[in-house]
């Protein structure tokens, strides 16, 4: 699985065992590969093997949306603790994304992946064991921790060993698992809570992480590569913890803020949370020469801040409109958890479309591909909005067929491109960091998207199951996710306008 524009970095070393060598071994290293060679069996088996680990990551951020109502139930979780449910899970994963990619780096992708992995794996069977509400929400931010530790090393290992056409195809495949995994979840949600095996209702959501987990222990250790920066310095402790401290002085009263009626305790901490956030920035520029926590210098990249921030974008409006819509569907329409989970069938559907011609493309179309499917979801969500407030409670799933298919089909068509074209520049002795960086713009963006969903949801709704205010929320997020949806339309223009344009 070596690349050939790994001979360009002295800093970086990938170790595989058994792995061929290049077309173009042995010659000088600025000579290009003749042509671009197919993947050999133990480059698909790691492809594999990693889009797997990003599926489960990513499939877990979801899984619980439709179960939601029978957790309610079962546990007796409140508005709050729903919340909770989700933002448990992301705040752990926003908080630890930039250290666990700068642990990849220092000490093994392939290693931490295992590492996470585990963690993840052991958090999965809790979640399955839990009995109440705090049990689940702590067990569920025990997986974001796995998952800070998995992640950066998926992408930083499709980083730096692919090239070519293989790289495109890699991260186009990439965009497509991370479109299957953001409506699979809920899908398996629904169906596993409806089929509600051996007597288990939900539980079967989080057990089913076991065996998968262990199949990724079992064949990563085998066929994923190992790959370090050799001139590994030591981590930064007192970034890493500042980083932290201002992820969660920030997130924590934006999510618990409306429960409590906005005392003076949440705008103290929100305050507090921003100058966290401009000591660690500042500590940081202070020690970029000195083995930093984050490489401040890819952000002189338009096209790597850029396609960060549209990454940011995109994690707001998922965050916002997953976990709205399935209330929407079950509480405002009467759906059933089956019924609802086929509603993100359609959806899926779309996105594996969207996320399919984004994998076809090998890049071709540079940003007009991801601005494309940007301007189709708008458009799409814009026709959902106004159906929803027309046919209130009597719109229908075959009504609502040809819209929830286009907003995933344009969905679909922004992971892969976004991803590939954001990281391409990044030199990689920084790829687990940018990676991190990355990945963090998205959980950060799905928390506070979660966190969004008590002013302008349950502020509407206040946690009741009633139909008429469930609709009434969800058209009002409407509103709020198309606004997203041009922002991130909007920010793509950072990102290279043609093929050959890979960095700035």
């Amino acid at each position: 699985m070596s690349s050939s524009a790994l001979d360009d970095e002295p800093q970086h070393t990938t170790r595989a065992p058994n792995t061929p060598a290049p077309p173009n071994a042995g010659a000088p290293p600025n000579t290009p590969a003749p042509h671009h060679p197919k993947m050999a069996l133990a480059a698909r088996i790691a492809l594999l093997v990693l889009l797997v680990a990003e599926l489960m990551d990513i499939l877990d951020q979801s899984v619980v949306l439709t179960a939601l109502p029978a957790i309610q139930e079962s546990t007796g979780a409140g508005p709050a603790a729903v919340q909770w449910l989700t933002t448990g899970y992301s705040l752990p994963v926003a908080v630890g994304l930039i250290t666990g990619g700068r642990l990849g780096d220092l000490y093994g992708r392939r290693r931490i992946l295992l590492i996470g992995t585990i963690v993840f794996t052991t958090a999965s069977l809790l979640c399955g064991l839990a009995t109440g509400p705090g049990v689940l929400i702590g067990a569920r931010m025990l997986q974001g921790v796995g998952v800070a530790l998995m992640i950066p090393q998926v992408l930083a290992t499709l980083h730096v060993t692919f090239e070519g056409q293989n790289r495109s195809k890699a991260f186009g495949l990439y965009g497509a698992v991370l479109s299957l995994a953001n409506v699979l979840g809920p899908v398996m949600g629904g169906l596993l809570t409806e089929a509600d095996l051996f007597g288990l209702s939900w539980r079967p959501i989080f057990l089913v992480n076991v065996p998968v987990g262990l199949a990724v222990l079992i064949l990563g250790r085998r066929f994923i590569p190992e790959s370090t920066v050799q001139k590994a310095d030591r981590l930064d402790l007192t970034g890493m913890l500042l980083s932290a401290l201002a992820t969660v002085l920030i997130l924590f009263p934006l999510t618990e803020g409306h429960s409590h009626h906005w005392p003076l305790w949440c705008f103290a901490m929100l305050a507090a949370g921003l100058l966290a956030l401009g000591v660690f920035l500042r500590h940081q520029h202070r020690k970029q020469d000195d083995a930093p926590l984050v490489p401040l210098p890819v952000f002189r990249s338009r096209q790597f801040s850029g396609g960060t921030a549209a990454q940011l974008m995109h994690g707001l409006l998922c965050g916002l409109f997953f976990m709205t819509w399935t209330l929407y569907l079950q509480h405002g329409l009467g759906m059933s958890p089956l019924l609802a989970a086929v509603a993100f069938v359609l959806l899926s559907v779309g996105e594996l479309a969207g996320a399919t011609i984004a994998a076809k493309s090998a890049g071709r179309f540079a940003r007009r591909l991801p601005q494309t499917g940007a301007l189709i979801a708008l458009a799409a969500m814009a026709a959902y909005g106004l159906q929803a407030h027309a046919a209130q409670q009597d719109l229908t799933l075959t009504a609502m067929t040809a819209p929830v298919v286009l907003i995933g089909f344009g969905l679909g068509m922004v992971s892969g491109p976004l991803a590939d074209m954001t990281l391409a520049g990044v030199p990689h002795q920084d790829a687990g960091a940018a990676s991190g960086l990355f990945n963090t713009a998205m959980h950060l963006g799905i928390a506070l998207g979660t966190a969004l969903t008590a002013l302008v949801f349950f502020t509407t709704t206040g946690g009741s199951p009633d139909a008429g205010l469930n609709r009434d929320a969800f058209i009002n997020v409407l509103w709020w996710v198309g606004t997203l949806l041009a922002l991130l339309w909007a920010l793509m223009f950072c990102l290279p306008k043609h093929a050959t344009s890979r960095t700035d």
